[in-house]
């Protein structure tokens, strides 16, 4: 049964960091693109980051850009991503994805499989 599983959210003031752990079983995901998204409270799910199979190509959300960084340990079948200086409107759900091949994408459609999220609130 393939699984990901997401871990690392928590509250934390504005400008903290927090990373978050992706957790893939079942199957290995080294040649496929992740990613993560994200849905906040009463907005549809947006893209945050992706990282390509090999690590040569990574997109982020303008949101983020400069403050999120994605990165992968394949031969672990693991994913993180490190968010500094958090803001207030990054609270959302996080989710973890996986690409149904290896090209980067930041098209939900294009994911495979999914984690349950992990919640990030940020709040004063």
């Amino acid at each position: 049964q393939v699984q990901l599983v997401e871990s690392g959210g928590g509250v934390v003031q504005p400008g903290d960091s927090l990373r978050l752990s992706c957790q893939a079983s079942g199957r290995t995901f080294s040649w496929n693109a992740m990613g993560w998204f994200r849905r906040a409270p009463g907005k549809e799910r947006e893209f945050v980051a992706v990282r390509s199979w090999n690590g040569a190509n990574t997109y982020y959300a303008d949101s983020v850009k400069g403050r999120f960084t994605i990165s992968r340990e394949n031969v672990k079948n693991l994913m993180y991503l490190q968010m500094d200086s958090l803001k207030p409107e990054d609270t959302a759900v996080y989710y973890c994805a996986a690409a149904k091949g290896f090209v980067e994408t930041t098209n939900p459609d294009d994911y495979d499989y999914w984690g349950q999220g992990t919640q990030v609130t940020v709040s004063s």
